[in-house]
């Protein structure tokens, strides 16, 4: 058992509402921050109680934020803990909190947890995250509840627009023009998907390169590697002959 799912299970104050095989996957993508001046942003408030967890995980250096549009949520502030007050699918909010919170190195998604809060949410803030910051978006099982937007295979939901980030992280790799290396492909270093959660490690990246140390004993032509591609090619040019 973590420090984090030790805080949860002894937890007697503010109500804390997280699925327990969430723990593990915190633990995992946020210990590295654990005694830094750690930014953290969480949307969704509640009762305050996971405010406060996150306040003892990271240490005293930590500021915690959190946003909810809930005005009552404001009384729940306490030293290193600020609330923000604001609708999580107004993009124009969103946009404003770019000036109210001085960095982001985490930012945790628990709010409305709808089809649109997600993906407004992720557009507006995700490159506002430090340079080796950690995204991480929760409860995405709503992307297959009707009532928040979702559905099986529903093209608009935040688990097939995620699906895209897979193709931007490989775009370093595309020989097609519509999947073209962006801001993500060289921002992001890696995708973590669990059950209900998706984590998004950021850290600038470079154009990857191979390299080949060793000697080499089989002559390269007999390779497979090498034959398979020179059949692709034969097939490519009989093919632009017979037209």
């Amino acid at each position: 058992m973590n420090d984090l799912e030790k805080h949860f299970t002894e937890n007697t104050g503010r109500m804390i509402h997280k699925w327990k095989h969430y723990f593990e996957i915190y633990d995992r993508h946020f210990a590295r921050f654990r005694g830094t001046d750690v930014h953290v942003v969480e949307f969704g408030v509640f009762q305050g109680g996971s405010l406060q967890m996150w306040k003892e995980y990271f240490g005293p250096k930590a500021k915690i934020f959190g946003v909810d549009i809930n005005p009552l949520c404001k009384k729940l502030e306490e030293e290193q803990i600020e609330i923000l007050i604001g609708d999580q699918q107004d993009r124009k909010f969103l946009r404003s909190l770019k000036n109210k919170v001085p960095r982001i190195d985490i930012l945790i998604d628990d709010g409305g947890h709808t089809m649109k809060q997600q993906i407004n949410t992720y557009e507006e803030l995700f490159f506002c995250i430090s340079d080796n910051g950690v995204y991480l978006c929760e409860d995405l099982h709503t992307s297959y509840w009707p009532e928040y937007g979702g559905g099986y295979k529903k093209s608009n939901t935040f688990i097939n627009y995620s699906k895209n980030f897979i193709d931007h992280i490989n775009a370093w790799h595309s020989r097609q023009r519509r999947l073209r290396v962006t801001e993500f492909t060289k921002s992001v270093h890696s995708l973590h998907y669990y059950d209900s959660i998706l984590v998004i490690e950021k850290r600038p990246i470079e154009k990857p390169f191979h390299l080949k140390t060793g000697k080499q004993e089989i002559p390269e032509s007999f390779l497979p590697r090498r034959k398979i591609l020179l059949n692709h090619l034969k097939g490519w040019l009989k093919k632009k002959t017979a037209l």
